[in-house]
């Protein structure tokens, strides 16, 4: 805690100072869900990558992003909620225990977030959300994932990466004891030949406001790609994942 306190004293004013523009008369809203508790790292959303909170990561790569019109950072945590105001950013209350316990859905999450901050009636028309556990995002994925969003009309969107250990050679054990493919494709084909394949990453969902008023949304099975290169998608759930995202950290960042 002390590490997050001598932090705060080196915020970037900077960021402090953005102003922020509606883009093609759409205002957009960035949600950040950082609850407290979790079960792989205890205080996962104020652990420390590169001496800096993973949800101050998000927060800060949202507040570069112009075309965001308003931020809100959802949490059940004073100390998240903390860092969250030292960024200029209003937390409307801390998110009730029912929406911040293990087995809490994100959807439901942002439809009370969405009632929370009167963002229909505001006029809010887009929602991207931002997990804090994805720290290696950057701004421009952000804003170029936005402006694709809105100037092809997409219905819903969500960032993917490509994969390493291609599907095609992946198979199940069925009851039998017997091989079974997860792709109905002929295996035996050059690696170079071998159709793309991604997987949904959790750095970036994209989606129409109404849309998650009005109808229960699978996000991960949100329709447009938003493609990250791999590199940058390391999703944090343990310490492992916490020593992975800081070696490609240094990697990325010439840290």
């Amino acid at each position: 805690m002390l590490q997050i306190l001598l932090h705060f004293l080196s915020v970037d004013l900077l960021l402090l100072n953005g102003v922020n523009c509606m883009y093609k008369n759409k205002k957009i809203v960035a949600i950040i869900p950082a609850r407290k508790g979790s079960k792989g790292i205890p205080d996962k959303n104020i652990t420390l990558l590169n001496g800096i909170p993973l949800v101050e990561h998000t927060i800060k790569q949202a507040k570069n992003v112009e075309i965001v019109d308003k931020i809100i950072v959802s949490t059940d945590s004073d100390e998240v909620s903390a860092i969250a105001k030292i960024y200029d950013i209003e937390v409307k209350g801390l998110r009730p225990n029912e929406l911040a316990n293990d087995t809490a859905i994100l959807y439901d999450v942002l439809r009370y977030e969405i009632k929370n901050y009167d963002l229909i009636s505001n006029g809010f028309e887009v929602l991207v959300l931002l997990q804090p556990t994805s720290p290696l995002r950057r701004s421009y994925m952000i804003e170029n994932a936005i402006i694709n969003f809105i100037d092809e009309n997409q219905e819903s969107a969500v960032s993917v990466s490509e994969v390493e250990e291609h599907p095609i050679f992946m198979r199940t054990i069925d009851k039998k004891n017997k091989l079974l493919k997860i792709l109905d494709i002929d295996s035996t084909v050059r690696r170079q030949e071998l159709p793309k394949y991604y997987r949904v990453n959790g750095m970036i969902y994209i989606n129409k406001i109404n849309d998650i008023e009005d109808k229960y949304i699978s996000l991960n099975d949100n329709m447009n790609p938003i493609i990250i290169p791999k590199e940058y998608a390391v999703d944090i759930d343990s310490y492992d994942d916490l020593k992975i995202a800081q070696e490609a950290f240094n990697k990325l960042f010439n840290v």
